[in-house]
């Protein structure tokens, strides 16, 4: 546990997709890909409605854009096993992100990886990873309600054995800060796609690139 007194969260809780790791290309691709082949163009307001998912929500809007011409299931299978596909093959961070994870780990900060995505997508991301600095992880298989519901980083709050309203979450989707504000902790939402409309306990910033640990935890001193 961290021993600064001046800072005393006592967990940093990562979204996943397009905060820790720039997987939304990859999930873009994808999506126009499909798309293309039901005659649909994928655009902006598309890939921004569907950002942080969860994947049950883009299944039927995907399905509903095609005519029907699939049911939501192949869609989401269709989507997770073509990201699975380019994951292990080229696991990319966003920028600044991993450094800001390992100045954490090195300070004694408990972290957890919370994501809609399934397991499969977690475990590639993990195992992409230069050190095991995650304590907890949490998938949309690991819960009964994924983003916006807060069932997720309860669950990584838990796991941690920490207190939730004293906990830091990082997300970069509307779906992912409205879960991190539910749930009690306090937000950071990382402005690199979209804004976010003001609320208590949320903090922004434009990315993690020009962020170190410090000034992170001092967005929220308590």
């Amino acid at each position: 546990m961290p021993t600064s007194t001046a800072i005393e969260h006592q967990a940093v809780l990562f979204d996943m997709d397009g905060t820790l790791i720039d997987s939304e290309p990859l999930w873009l691709k994808s999506e126009v890909e499909l798309m293309a082949r039901y005659g649909y163009e994928w655009t902006r307001s598309d890939q921004e409605f569907c950002l942080g998912g969860p994947l049950s929500k883009v299944g039927i809007y995907m399905a509903d854009k095609s005519g029907g011409a699939a049911s939501p299931e192949f869609f989401i299978e269709t989507m997770i096993s073509s990201v699975e596909s380019h994951l292990e093959n080229s696991l990319e961070f966003m920028p600044g992100a991993i450094e800001l994870v390992d100045e954490l780990h090195q300070l004694g900060f408990p972290l957890a990886l919370v994501t809609a995505s399934p397991r499969n997508l977690l475990r590639a991301t993990l195992a992409g990873l230069p050190f095991n600095y995650f304590a907890a992880s949490v998938s949309s298989n690991d819960v009964k309600r994924t983003k916006p519901d807060p069932e997720s980083y309860l669950r990584a709050a838990k796991m941690l054995q920490v207190d939730i309203s004293q906990c830091l979450i990082l997300e970069d989707s509307r779906t992912g800060v409205l879960s991190g504000l539910a749930s009690g902790a306090r937000v950071v939402g990382i402005e690199h796609m979209i804004t976010f409309e003001p609320a208590e306990r949320l903090k922004t910033i434009d990315s993690l690139e020009a962020i170190d640990a410090k000034k992170l935890l001092a967005l929220h001193a308590l």
